[in-house]
């Protein structure tokens, strides 16, 4: 926790102006409530702390935290250390709502959302809960059955997603980069919708941390402990799903992270759920404020895509859990 603290600070001191990390901290602590502190900065690195690089480290913030929590819940839901967020269509959901949003000839708000953010939301949430009716047998949901109609729904959303973009014209640039994933032009706006559906959500996911240990047995002797397995399954999926929807609506599909984050902390503080979840909010939250910090200032003006510097993270890690669970197989 104190950690994030010190990277968020960091985080918002860095940039095209450089803002001593002193300064930066006067600037934070005299927005408090209750609080003043005497003027020794100009209103200029005011404006530019608090209302261009702050909203856009703490949206970092949460999208990294919920897409670690989700990434933990997946891996323990499914018992398998390969999934992640993505794994049921919702970052091809959301690509193919944000590539509708793009392209419609009118603009508009709702509560919140403007119209790319409030297609990708919708489009996540409709690819999670089509896999969900396609997957489900009777009153049953077979993880095995929702894993393959999600990677099939996932195929099928990436293919309309491909020939939208090579049809759009001049708008591919900004399509692209946003699959890429950006947080750039990020406000206050933005964190603010954000915030009560990742907090909501994550604080769902945690209240079941200690069934999910008991799902790690297997569903029939978690049910034999008194757990409703396909109750547990249909809340934590839904407040996953929620999370995942809420972050990449706004910044795009960011890859990597649910695979990184979960197993960072597995390794170092055990895989025990009442702790690894929290701990997934914390260590996710710091790894995407610092990847956003590096994608903003590695090859500064120029910014590069957020979702290029994870899957250079992500991808050599990933190969990594491959090599060592075939071994564990084989």
């Amino acid at each position: 926790g104190v950690l994030l603290v010190l990277v968020i600070i960091l985080a918002t001191s860095i940039g095209s102006v450089a803002v001593p990390f002193g300064t930066t901290c006067r600037i934070l602590i005299d927005k408090l409530p209750l609080i003043t502190l005497e003027q020794t900065w100009t209103d200029s690195m005011a404006t530019i702390i608090f209302d261009i690089r702050l909203p856009r480290v703490i949206l970092a913030g949460l999208v990294g935290a919920a897409l670690a929590t989700a990434g933990a819940t997946y891996q323990g839901l499914f018992r398998n250390p390969l999934a992640d967020p993505y794994l049921l269509g919702v970052a091809q959901g959301a690509s193919l709502g944000a590539v509708i949003g793009f392209l419609m000839p009118v603009s508009f708000m709702v509560a919140g959302f403007g119209i790319i953010p409030l297609f990708a939301f919708i489009g996540a949430c409709i690819a999670t809960v089509t896999v969900y009716l396609l997957a489900k047998t009777g009153k049953t949901l077979p993880v095995s059955t929702l894993i393959l109609a999600g990677v099939a729904l996932s195929a099928l959303l990436g293919a309309l997603v491909s020939y939208l973009v090579i049809s759009s014209g001049d708008k591919m640039h900004g399509i692209v980069f946003w699959m890429m994933g950006s947080f750039s032009l990020t406000t206050w706006d933005e964190v603010l919708v954000a915030f009560p559906y990742i907090c909501v959500g994550t604080i769902v996911i945690i209240i079941f941390s200690r069934l999910l240990n008991i799902m790690q047995l297997d569903e029939e002797q978690a049910q034999q402990l008194g757990v409703n397995v396909e109750q547990l399954k249909i809340v934590l999926l839904a407040a996953a799903t929620l999370i995942t929807a809420a972050g990449v609506a706004f910044v795009g599909t960011i890859g990597f992270v649910g695979i990184i984050v979960p197993h960072a902390v597995r390794l170092i503080w055990g895989a025990d759920h009442r702790f690894l979840l929290p701990l997934s909010v914390l260590t996710g939250a710091v790894f995407l404020i610092l990847t956003d910090l590096a994608s903003r200032t590695l090859l500064a003006p120029t910014e590069i895509p957020i979702g290029v510097i994870t899957a250079i993270c992500g991808a050599p890690f990933f190969l990594y859990l491959l090599k060592r669970r075939r071994k564990v197989i084989f």
